[in-house]
């Protein structure tokens, strides 16, 4: 009875939190969709140059919102309810400094980064567009990251997944009116966007209207021994988002000189294909860490080994899926966003998305993993395996192959990177203690 109350908790947690994620990932893919058609190339490629930026705000609402959503589970699992409301209040105080910086950057800074971004004279204008108004509209995309992961936390995963699939097909219909009838052009797709965090949060506030939510806005002084432990715990989401902005960056400037923007065009089909499988894993691995949190809160190591074992063969299964469908679907789905019927961009993303996605079990595992370590405050291995897989391990990997193999060796590093870090991550899981 035990057991099946368990795999039903895991059940319910992961699935709600897959629909949510992949709820997200759908107006990325819209944006994408709607831009191709509308812009073309030249779109495409300033859509697939912003989203390291897009990453960036992303990063630190999950770094925030997961880092402090866990040490809120365990407190409130402990019975320290003194403890969890300090959580939250540290938690939103630093919301509020991070928006402002990102407000900052959007009003003095975007022309400089559209540059470190690597856009050039034909996708420079449209970029900035892009980027200033995802900068200037940062603090509703952090805010809805922590209320979603707080909410969920706190018991009510349902209205979280509601939230989050609401703001995002608010989003995609949004997406249509502002770029066609309207014809706002990249900034009505991006002002789609940045409607769509203003739409969840507002669903979320029934949460306190429900009278039971278990954090409440205070006056409490900031701490910033609590502040590191939050941000520590946070830290695998945090890399988990900005490697995906980092890669694509890395990618676009070797891609840009191997195959130009028509390359780069046909990485942000890769790219967009892979916000979705990420997006899946991360549902996977936040669906996990509440569960994780509680009963390593409450020192039931049983449950926290069963819930392990239900979250790998999760990963493994749905990866299985996934591979499946890219061997046999590349085609269609590089023809969804290739509007100009470009034979270039078709025959270099269906390459890419035969090779990149060998990586789907690896990318599950190590996602899955890293945030099991935090949800059990070992932060260190967390830590260890996000920063391999997403910073020290594929940037030169990436540099590496694409030097010996070209365009092949820019999506085999992806795959390599991976699987380096799956063995990295199977040598902590052998020494731990649960």
């Amino acid at each position: 009875m035990e057991r099946n109350l368990e795999l039903k908790q895991f059940s319910k947690y992961v699935s709600l939190n897959i629909l949510g994620m992949l709820g997200v990932s759908c107006y990325i893919l819209a944006d994408t969709f709607f831009i191709a058609k509308g812009m073309g190339t030249l779109g495409l490629a300033a859509l697939n140059i912003a989203i390291p930026a897009f990453n960036l705000v992303g990063s630190f609402g999950l770094m925030l919102g997961i880092g402090g959503a866990t040490r809120f589970t365990i407190a409130k699992s402990r019975g320290d309810a003194e403890e969890a409301e300090a959580v939250f209040n540290n938690t939103f105080a630093a919301v509020i400094v991070v928006a402002i910086l990102f407000e900052l950057a959007g009003f003095f800074l975007c022309s400089e980064i559209v540059g470190l971004l690597g856009a050039d004279e034909s996708t420079f204008d449209m970029t900035y567009t892009y980027l200033r108004m995802l900068f200037l509209f940062s603090p509703f995309f952090l805010m809805n990251n922590i209320f979603m992961a707080f909410v969920r936390n706190d018991g009510d995963p349902n209205l979280s997944m509601t939230a989050q699939l609401v703001g995002s097909f608010a989003n995609i219909i949004l997406d249509y009116v502002f770029i066609f009838p309207l014809q706002m052009g990249i900034f009505g797709a991006v002002l789609a966007t940045c409607l769509s965090p203003i739409i969840s949060l507002t669903i979320l506030l029934l949460h306190k209207l429900k009278g039971n939510n278990n954090f409440h806005l205070k006056k409490i002084k900031v701490q910033s021994k609590r502040l590191a432990a939050i941000a520590s715990l946070g830290t695998p989401s945090f890399v988990t988002e900005i490697s995906g902005g980092l890669v694509i960056m890395i990618f676009n400037i070797i891609i840009l000189g191997i195959e130009g923007n028509t390359g780069v065009a046909a990485y942000g089909v890769v790219a967009n294909v892979s916000i979705v499988v990420t997006a899946i894993f991360n549902g996977i691995a936040q669906g996990s860490q509440p569960l994780i949190s509680h009963a390593y809160g409450s020192s039931n190591s049983k449950a926290i080994k069963k819930y392990m074992k239900y979250a790998i063969v999760a990963v493994a299964l749905i990866s299985a899926a996934i591979y499946a469908v890219v061997i046999v679907f590349a085609q269609p789905i590089t023809s969804v966003f290739n509007s100009e019927n470009n034979y270039l961009l078709q025959e270099i993303a269906e390459t890419g998305l035969k090779i990149y996605f060998a990586a789907s079990f690896f990318v599950g595992f190590n996602i899955f993993v890293a945030i099991y370590f935090s949800s059990s405050e070992r932060a260190l291995p967390a830590q260890i395996i996000s920063l391999a897989r997403g910073i020290v391990l594929i940037v030169p990997m990436a540099f590496l192959l694409s030097n010996i193999l070209g365009m092949t060796g820019v999506w085999l590093s992806y795959p390599a990177t991976e699987a380096v870090v799956s063995i990295i991550a199977i040598i902590f899981l052998k020494y731990r203690r649960v």
